[in-house]
């Protein structure tokens, strides 16, 4: 008896869906790599090709997205440099860029080498622990923190904030956010700006080698930074600057331990340790989904994309795209020309992704020095991050052998 197909529908908010997104993602590719949402200004897509020519391209995919009906935004916050293209974009970005290059994230990894152990050291002494507020979650903030030149005895409290920051992110471009959820961000991002306002202040007055210091001189010249943007820019780094490392050295530590076979090559084979991160972002991407929106009136894969449409670009089926990689189902950690869009591409490429990289290594590095085995304490489901937008887990309960 013949079965009519299934129809295709992808909800990016389904839990089952989140979980384990892949198949979908290759039916898309087959079938609806440019899907349109029914009922709403929405499109997803779903091919590598087709998301990487979008990245490149901000002159006809904008990253600024106006705000929804009957919202007034605040004159004294500017968008975030994430929501701007340039020349904006590009004026913001140059500011902070220098802390970002290759050579100044280098000379970081002796404290990053340091904090991890710290935090090894605490972890072993329980044996059994979770392994994001032991170690994905604290290296990160911890690095970052100490970049911008905030003190370390607040992160809890940066947790909190960039939590709450980042929980409904996505949300407003499927349907307007409701006005608590507003409010709740609002509250946070008031909370923060008085936070650095006053260290901005004290920085002014003895300034210091730190990043806080250098967005505080770009600001006291006046014409290259203004209060607010550089409060909006050092909230952006904060939040930033933990959320997708903490994602990407926790869901480093999930595939391994659900590839043993791979663990045991990387024990055997420590070399392996930077192509290992590269082919985690590949395969379980921690930003899963960027967005644009179409300046007017185009068309992608033969649909017609109408101008103001907001649009999806899954990067996390981009990099599982079978067109573009060899065995794209396969989780290899030797994986040679890893072409991955994980953080992303073009003039929005991620400004921290060195730093991302050389924090993830370091942490798996010391974590393997530092065990003989670390493995899942039971088979549950692992609670999801509350936003669509991430592929991460809030809680990786593991034992630790010395």
């Amino acid at each position: 008896m013949d079965h009519a197909p299934q129809a295709f529908s992808f909800n990016p908010f389904d839990a089952d869906v989140r979980y384990d997104p892949f198949p979908l993602y290759a039916r898309a590719r087959r079938e609806h790599p440019v899907f349109v949402h029914e009922g709403l200004p929405l499109v997803s897509v779903f091919r590598y090709d087709d998301i990487q020519a979008i990245l490149k391209d901000p002159t006809l995919w904008s990253n600024v997205f106006p705000p929804p009906p009957g919202v007034v935004l605040r004159a004294d916050l500017p968008p975030s440099m994430l929501l701007q293209d340039p020349p904006e974009h590009t004026r913001l970005r140059g500011l902070v860029s220098q802390a970002f290059t290759p050579r100044m994230i280098r000379r970081l990894e002796p404290r990053m080498e340091a904090i991890a152990h710290e935090l090894l050291d605490a972890a072993l002494a329980q044996r059994h622990v979770d392994l994001v507020q032991a170690l994905t979650y604290p290296l990160p903030v911890i690095v970052i923190a100490e970049m911008i030149g905030v003190p370390m005895d607040h992160r809890d409290q940066f947790k909190e904030w960039s939590d709450g920051l980042v929980e409904h992110l996505g949300l407003g471009l499927l349907a307007p956010e409701p006005p608590e959820v507003i409010e709740q961000e609002l509250r946070i991002i008031d909370q923060m700006r008085a936070y650095f306002t006053a260290l901005a202040a004290e920085r002014r007055a003895h300034p210091r080698d730190d990043l806080l210091s250098g967005l505080v001189a770009a600001e006291v010249e006046g014409s290259r930074l203004t209060l607010d943007e550089m409060l909006q820019m050092l909230i952006l780094l904060l939040v930033a600057g933990n959320e997708t490392t903490t994602n990407l050295i926790g869901n480093a530590a999930v595939e391994l331990m659900s590839h043993p076979d791979q663990l045991a090559r990387l024990r055997a084979n420590p070399e392996l340790m930077p192509t290992a991160i590269e082919e985690v972002l590949r395969f379980s991407s921690p930003v899963q989904v960027d967005a644009r929106r179409a300046a007017r009136t185009l068309e992608v894969a033969g649909r017609t994309i109408a101008a103001d449409t907001n649009v999806l670009l899954l990067l996390g089926s981009a990099n599982r795209d079978a067109e573009v990689f060899d065995n794209a189902e396969t989780f290899d950690i030797g994986r040679a020309d890893n072409r991955h869009l994980a953080f992303g591409f073009g003039p929005h490429y991620c400004l921290g992704a060195n730093l991302a990289r050389l924090e993830a290594q370091v942490a798996l590095r010391v974590l393997l020095q530092r065990t003989t085995s670390f493995r899942r304490t039971d088979d549950a489901p692992l609670p999801l991050h509350p936003s669509f937008i991430f592929r991460g887990f809030t809680r990786i309960p593991v034992e630790l052998e010395a």
